[in-house]
């Protein structure tokens, strides 16, 4: 895999740390192993004694002399210049990075952390602080947001992309969100905020609609972003045409609920509670998830690893066009008086916006509610038959 020469470096970075990391679990372990801690409660020192203690220190300091030379090293290298479309592996690798980690790489400077950017055929075409880059003199732009883990490149599964295909059939112009997915959803939807504010003040000609499409985490994005671009007082609020969510966890996923409630178990007992470090390491926006935080205050003022919902709900702007599209494993002829299985990551109530409490809704009319048997959450970017539904709510 081809790699530039700055994200070598980030790479670098990355495994020094990663070495360092495993290296104070295993040393906290052993510590408490041989201190003969008790089974429940807080471990004693995080440092091991003796000769132990030397070498783990020992470790750390040839660690962290292998990174300075890694430093030093990428200086003499030649840089190069990628083109995002030949090499789709080299971007879904750092895609998933910026899921896991994609906070700690932004907090530390990583120049793995993927900036924020609005891309067509993986080439940017605004970004945050730069002028605008051959925007389509198109009165229909439709902005298309990737989930967790993934990038633009990945709209295009099985042949099909979402967007090419209403470019055709609907004459929009389609463009593709590229972002850091393991930052607050909060810190993303800000900044898109403000990105298409940007795209608004530059866009070449009159825009008569603005269309937002996102898929999972990306729906949630787009939320957020809607309540900053209002709090803000921005005017791409005012041209939203439609807003569609593909199955967005809006109340949550329930896998980082279970994440989040085995790390507090883990942390219970001295010699299992290392290892929860290693779950901590999750990503700020894989934590989101939890509940579906939109907001700062979402996550601010909550203690950290809190299993009780505590957002404030944040709606969609008045006049917009809102559909939620639901994916279910269950059957077509299931019994309606079933459970429906969840798509194998989202539930469908949450994807459909519904709660048990109705001012946490989405409040969305039935035929603004689209439910899909027999599929997975990632088919909702393949199939014909969504792909059928999408096309009906932006038409031409």
């Amino acid at each position: 895999m081809t790699l530039s020469r700055q994200e070598l470096l980030g790479v670098g970075r990355l495994v020094i740390q990663g070495v360092i990391g495993v290296t104070d679990v295993v040393e906290a372990m052993h510590s408490n192993i041989s201190r003969v801690a008790p089974p429940i409660g807080r471990g004693r020192k995080p440092r091991a004694r003796g000769l132990s203690g030397q070498i783990y220190s020992s470790v750390r300091g040839v660690t962290r002399l292998v990174g300075l030379g890694l430093e030093t090293a990428h200086r003499w290298l030649p840089d190069i210049s990628l083109d995002a479309r030949q090499h789709p592996t080299r971007e879904a690798i750092i895609a998933r990075l910026n899921g896991v980690v994609g906070d700690h790489l932004e907090a530390s400077g990583n120049p793995l952390a993927i900036p924020m950017s609005l891309r067509q055929d993986g080439q940017t075409i605004l970004a945050r602080n730069r002028p605008a880059r051959q925007l389509p003199a198109n009165p229909r732009p439709t902005v298309l947001l990737h989930g967790l883990c993934m990038n633009d490149l990945q709209w295009r599964v099985d042949g099909h992309d979402h967007g090419a295909a209403l470019a055709r059939d609907t004459g929009v112009a389609p463009l593709y969100l590229h972002y850091n997915t393991g930052r607050r959803i909060s810190a993303n939807g800000r900044e898109l905020a403000d990105l298409l504010q940007s795209m608004v003040q530059q866009w070449p000609g009159r825009i008569e609609e603005l269309n937002l499409i996102g898929h999972s985490m990306g729906g949630l994005v787009i939320r957020s972003a809607c309540h900053y671009g209002q709090s803000l007082g921005h005017d791409w609020p005012g041209l939203l045409g439609s807003a569609i969510f593909l199955g967005s966890p809006h109340h949550g996923a329930p896998l980082e609920r279970i994440g989040n409630l085995t790390g507090r178990l883990l942390e219970t007992s001295p010699y299992s509670a290392p290892i929860a470090r290693i779950g901590r390491i999750r990503s700020a926006g894989i934590q989101d998830l939890r509940h579906g935080n939109l907001r700062d205050a979402d996550w601010q003022r909550v203690r950290k690893g809190a299993v009780a919902d505590h957002r404030q709900w944040v709606g969609i702007p008045s006049g917009v066009s809102v559909h939620a599209f639901a994916a279910s494993r269950s059957p077509l002829d299931s019994d309606p008086q079933a459970r429906l299985r969840s798509d194998g990551l989202v539930p469908v109530a949450s994807a459909l916006g519904q709660h048990r409490d109705s001012e946490r809704c989405l409040n969305l009319p039935e035929h603004h509610r689209h439910l899909f048997p027999e599929t997975n959450h990632m088919q909702l970017l393949s199939s014909s038959t969504v792909y059928r539904r999408l096309r009906d709510c932006i038409k031409p």
